[in-house]
């Protein structure tokens, strides 16, 4: 399934927010984002319209199971990247930037090779500092 970059980073914000706080409403997003009341509500309304998300009567949001699908793929993708920069010797600010602006556009095959990249790597570096 096919969406905007926007949504994914919605979606993915959403999911850090619940669980870094347990719940999630639109001012939090609001917060985490710095984007307007006004484009998260419709961002909201978007997410909700398209079954990404629900909303209850207390404002609070929850991922759709579809809605937690992409959200997951995408936070996944966002802490192998920045792992990976970061193990590279890419400070912890900018690595997490630059996967973000990386993690949507990367194809399947790519991450796929990066992760197992990333996992021949990181264990080859604890076991040379003798750490697991």
């Amino acid at each position: 399934m096919q969406i905007h970059e926007s949504a994914e980073d919605y979606l993915e914000s959403i999911l850090m927010l619940k669980e870094k706080q347990g719940v999630v409403r639109s001012i939090d997003i609001v917060n985490k984002t710095g984007y307007s009341k006004p484009s998260i509500s419709v961002a909201m309304k978007h997410l909700r319209e398209n079954g990404y998300i629900t909303m209850d009567k207390e404002g609070f949001i929850s991922l759709t199971a579809s809605g937690m699908a992409i959200a997951s793929e995408i936070y996944t993708r966002h802490r192998v990247l920045t792992k990976l920069l970061v193990s590279l010797g890419v400070d912890e600010k900018t690595a997490a930037e630059d996967a973000c602006r990386v993690e949507h556009d990367l194809s399947e095959v790519s991450f796929e090779k990066i992760k197992e990249h990333a996992k021949l790597h990181l264990s080859q570096t604890s076991e040379e500092s003798g750490t697991h």
